[in-house]
Protein backbone atom coordinates (compact mmCIF):
# COMPACT_ATOMS: atom_id res chain seq x y z
CA UNK A 1 0.00 0.00 0.00
CA UNK A 2 1.29 3.68 -0.49
CA UNK A 3 0.25 6.44 1.14
CA UNK A 4 -0.74 9.65 -0.18
CA UNK A 5 1.09 12.44 0.69
CA UNK A 6 -0.82 15.18 1.93
CA UNK A 7 0.34 18.80 2.69
CA UNK A 8 -2.11 20.37 5.68
CA UNK A 9 -1.82 24.13 5.66
CA UNK A 10 -2.58 25.40 9.61
CA UNK A 11 -4.72 28.44 8.97
CA UNK A 12 -3.73 29.62 12.31
CA UNK A 13 -0.97 31.66 10.79
CA UNK A 14 -3.07 33.10 7.97
CA UNK A 15 -4.33 36.33 7.28
CA UNK A 16 -7.57 36.33 8.35
CA UNK A 17 -8.53 38.97 7.41
CA UNK A 18 -8.04 37.63 4.25
CA UNK A 19 -8.82 34.45 5.34
CA UNK A 20 -10.94 33.45 1.92
CA UNK A 21 -8.01 34.32 -0.67
CA UNK A 22 -5.98 32.35 1.56
CA UNK A 23 -8.03 28.92 1.82
CA UNK A 24 -8.48 29.58 -2.38
CA UNK A 25 -4.24 29.86 -2.68
CA UNK A 26 -4.20 26.36 -0.73
CA UNK A 27 -6.31 24.62 -3.00
CA UNK A 28 -5.03 25.93 -5.81
CA UNK A 29 -1.08 24.84 -4.66
CA UNK A 30 -2.44 21.21 -3.81
CA UNK A 31 -3.28 20.94 -0.39
CA UNK A 32 -4.73 18.23 1.00
CA UNK A 33 -6.73 19.39 4.40
CA UNK A 34 -6.77 22.31 6.05
CA UNK A 35 -5.66 22.01 9.33
CA UNK A 36 -7.20 23.55 12.42
CA UNK A 37 -5.11 24.36 15.68
CA UNK A 38 -7.88 24.79 18.27
CA UNK A 39 -6.42 25.78 21.43
CA UNK A 40 -7.83 26.87 24.83
CA UNK A 41 -5.10 28.52 27.12
CA UNK A 42 -5.00 25.34 29.51
CA UNK A 43 -3.67 22.41 27.13
CA UNK A 44 -1.65 25.17 25.89
CA UNK A 45 -0.58 28.47 26.74
CA UNK A 46 -2.30 29.86 23.86
CA UNK A 47 -5.80 30.57 22.24
CA UNK A 48 -6.97 30.59 18.97
CA UNK A 49 -10.61 29.77 17.86
CA UNK A 50 -13.94 27.11 18.54
CA UNK A 51 -16.03 25.28 16.45
CA UNK A 52 -17.84 28.48 15.46
CA UNK A 53 -14.90 29.92 13.59
CA UNK A 54 -13.95 26.53 12.45
CA UNK A 55 -17.50 26.18 10.55
CA UNK A 56 -16.98 29.35 8.73
CA UNK A 57 -13.38 28.28 7.29
CA UNK A 58 -15.40 24.98 6.22
CA UNK A 59 -17.89 27.11 3.92
CA UNK A 60 -15.07 28.74 2.51
CA UNK A 61 -13.33 25.63 1.21
CA UNK A 62 -13.86 22.27 -0.54
CA UNK A 63 -10.79 20.94 1.53
CA UNK A 64 -11.34 18.96 4.77
CA UNK A 65 -11.24 19.92 7.84
CA UNK A 66 -8.41 18.33 9.94
CA UNK A 67 -9.44 19.66 13.27
CA UNK A 68 -6.56 19.07 16.13
CA UNK A 69 -7.93 19.69 19.56
CA UNK A 70 -5.06 21.32 21.77
CA UNK A 71 -7.58 21.22 24.40
CA UNK A 72 -8.38 20.06 28.05
CA UNK A 73 -11.61 18.15 28.41
CA UNK A 74 -12.33 17.05 24.28
CA UNK A 75 -14.99 15.17 25.65
CA UNK A 76 -17.12 18.05 25.70
CA UNK A 77 -16.24 19.56 22.56
CA UNK A 78 -16.08 16.84 19.81
CA UNK A 79 -19.49 16.83 19.09
CA UNK A 80 -19.55 20.44 18.60
CA UNK A 81 -16.68 20.17 16.04
CA UNK A 82 -18.18 16.91 14.25
CA UNK A 83 -21.65 19.66 13.37
CA UNK A 84 -18.96 22.08 12.27
CA UNK A 85 -17.43 20.11 9.70
CA UNK A 86 -14.48 18.08 10.87
CA UNK A 87 -13.18 15.27 8.62
CA UNK A 88 -10.29 14.42 11.48
CA UNK A 89 -10.44 15.03 15.07
CA UNK A 90 -6.71 14.45 16.72
CA UNK A 91 -7.19 14.28 20.16
CA UNK A 92 -3.81 14.39 22.64
CA UNK A 93 -3.57 11.50 24.90
CA UNK A 94 -2.33 13.36 27.38
CA UNK A 95 -5.58 15.11 27.83
CA UNK A 96 -8.36 12.47 28.44
CA UNK A 97 -8.37 9.64 31.25
CA UNK A 98 -10.56 7.48 28.57
CA UNK A 99 -8.48 8.01 24.99
CA UNK A 100 -10.27 4.84 23.94
CA UNK A 101 -14.09 5.73 24.97
CA UNK A 102 -13.40 9.07 23.18
CA UNK A 103 -11.77 7.99 19.97
CA UNK A 104 -14.76 5.60 19.52
CA UNK A 105 -16.91 8.65 20.34
CA UNK A 106 -15.33 10.62 17.42
CA UNK A 107 -16.04 7.51 15.16
CA UNK A 108 -19.62 7.10 16.17
CA UNK A 109 -19.92 10.85 15.11
CA UNK A 110 -18.95 10.44 11.52
CA UNK A 111 -15.54 11.81 11.92
CA UNK A 112 -12.31 10.11 11.62
CA UNK A 113 -10.22 9.70 15.14
CA UNK A 114 -6.62 10.68 15.12
CA UNK A 115 -4.71 10.21 18.38
CA UNK A 116 -1.65 13.50 18.60
CA UNK A 117 1.48 13.02 21.44
CA UNK A 118 3.29 15.52 22.56
CA UNK A 119 7.37 15.41 21.76
CA UNK A 120 8.04 14.14 25.58
CA UNK A 121 5.29 11.46 25.24
CA UNK A 122 6.06 8.30 24.42
CA UNK A 123 4.35 6.35 21.80
CA UNK A 124 4.08 2.91 24.20
CA UNK A 125 0.76 5.28 25.52
CA UNK A 126 -1.03 5.02 22.86
CA UNK A 127 -0.34 1.64 21.56
CA UNK A 128 -3.17 -0.26 22.72
CA UNK A 129 -5.44 2.26 20.82
CA UNK A 130 -3.56 2.30 17.14
CA UNK A 131 -6.11 0.03 15.46
CA UNK A 132 -8.90 2.66 16.73
CA UNK A 133 -7.70 5.48 14.78
CA UNK A 134 -7.12 6.52 11.28
CA UNK A 135 -3.92 8.34 11.98
CA UNK A 136 -1.65 9.59 14.53
CA UNK A 137 -0.50 13.15 14.87
CA UNK A 138 2.80 13.57 16.10
CA UNK A 139 4.05 16.84 17.30
CA UNK A 140 7.70 17.76 16.02
CA UNK A 141 7.52 20.88 18.34
CA UNK A 142 6.07 21.62 22.09
CA UNK A 143 2.20 22.97 21.12
CA UNK A 144 1.13 26.20 21.01
CA UNK A 145 2.89 28.64 18.80
CA UNK A 146 3.73 28.69 15.70
CA UNK A 147 7.67 29.16 13.81
CA UNK A 148 9.55 26.85 16.30
CA UNK A 149 12.14 24.77 15.18
CA UNK A 150 11.74 20.73 14.64
CA UNK A 151 12.89 19.10 17.97
CA UNK A 152 14.95 16.28 15.96
CA UNK A 153 14.39 13.09 18.31
CA UNK A 154 10.39 13.50 16.98
CA UNK A 155 11.67 12.18 14.04
CA UNK A 156 12.71 8.80 15.53
CA UNK A 157 9.63 8.44 16.95
CA UNK A 158 7.73 8.47 14.12
CA UNK A 159 10.41 6.13 12.06
CA UNK A 160 9.35 3.81 15.22
CA UNK A 161 5.77 4.51 15.08
CA UNK A 162 6.29 3.59 10.95
CA UNK A 163 7.88 0.29 11.80
CA UNK A 164 4.72 -0.14 13.55
CA UNK A 165 2.07 0.76 11.31
CA UNK A 166 3.51 0.29 7.88
CA UNK A 167 -0.03 1.52 6.29
CA UNK A 168 -1.23 4.21 8.75
CA UNK A 169 -1.42 7.38 7.99
CA UNK A 170 1.21 9.61 10.32
CA UNK A 171 0.85 13.22 10.50
CA UNK A 172 3.65 15.59 11.78
CA UNK A 173 3.05 19.10 13.59
CA UNK A 174 5.74 21.95 14.24
CA UNK A 175 8.57 22.88 12.41
CA UNK A 176 8.00 21.88 9.08
CA UNK A 177 9.24 23.81 6.10
CA UNK A 178 11.04 23.03 2.69
CA UNK A 179 14.24 22.01 4.42
CA UNK A 180 12.76 19.90 7.08
CA UNK A 181 9.79 18.21 5.17
CA UNK A 182 12.38 15.71 3.27
CA UNK A 183 13.86 14.45 6.93
CA UNK A 184 10.30 14.27 8.18
CA UNK A 185 9.22 12.35 4.98
CA UNK A 186 12.22 10.13 5.06
CA UNK A 187 11.38 9.03 8.88
CA UNK A 188 8.10 7.81 7.79
CA UNK A 189 5.09 10.91 7.80
CA UNK A 190 2.93 11.03 5.19
CA UNK A 191 0.77 14.06 6.06
CA UNK A 192 2.67 17.60 6.62
CA UNK A 193 1.13 20.04 8.25
CA UNK A 194 2.83 23.68 7.43
CA UNK A 195 2.15 26.85 9.00
CA UNK A 196 4.28 30.21 9.05
CA UNK A 197 6.27 28.51 5.92
CA UNK A 198 3.65 28.80 3.58
CA UNK A 199 1.20 31.69 4.89
CA UNK A 200 4.16 33.84 5.80
CA UNK A 201 5.57 34.12 2.30
CA UNK A 202 4.81 36.40 0.10
CA UNK A 203 2.87 33.58 -2.32
CA UNK A 204 1.24 31.04 -0.44
CA UNK A 205 0.16 29.29 -3.46
CA UNK A 206 3.03 28.73 -5.28
CA UNK A 207 5.18 27.94 -1.69
CA UNK A 208 2.52 25.25 -1.24
CA UNK A 209 2.99 23.78 -4.95
CA UNK A 210 6.81 23.55 -4.08
CA UNK A 211 6.31 21.85 -0.61
CA UNK A 212 3.57 19.09 -2.71
CA UNK A 213 6.79 18.94 -5.33
CA UNK A 214 9.07 18.33 -2.78
CA UNK A 215 7.46 14.99 -0.85
CA UNK A 216 5.61 13.99 -4.50
CA UNK A 217 8.83 12.63 -5.69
Amino acid sequence: MSLQQIIAPSVLNADFLELGKGLKAIENGGAGLVHLDIMDGHFVPNVSFGPGVSKCIGKGTSLPLDCHLMISNPEQYVEEFAKAGAAYISVHAETTNHLDRLLHQIRELGCKPAVALNPATPLESILHVLDIVDMVLIMSVNPGFGGQKLIPYTLEKIRRLRALCPEKDIQIDGGVNLETIRMAKDAGANIFVVGSAIFCTSNPEETCKQFVMKVSG
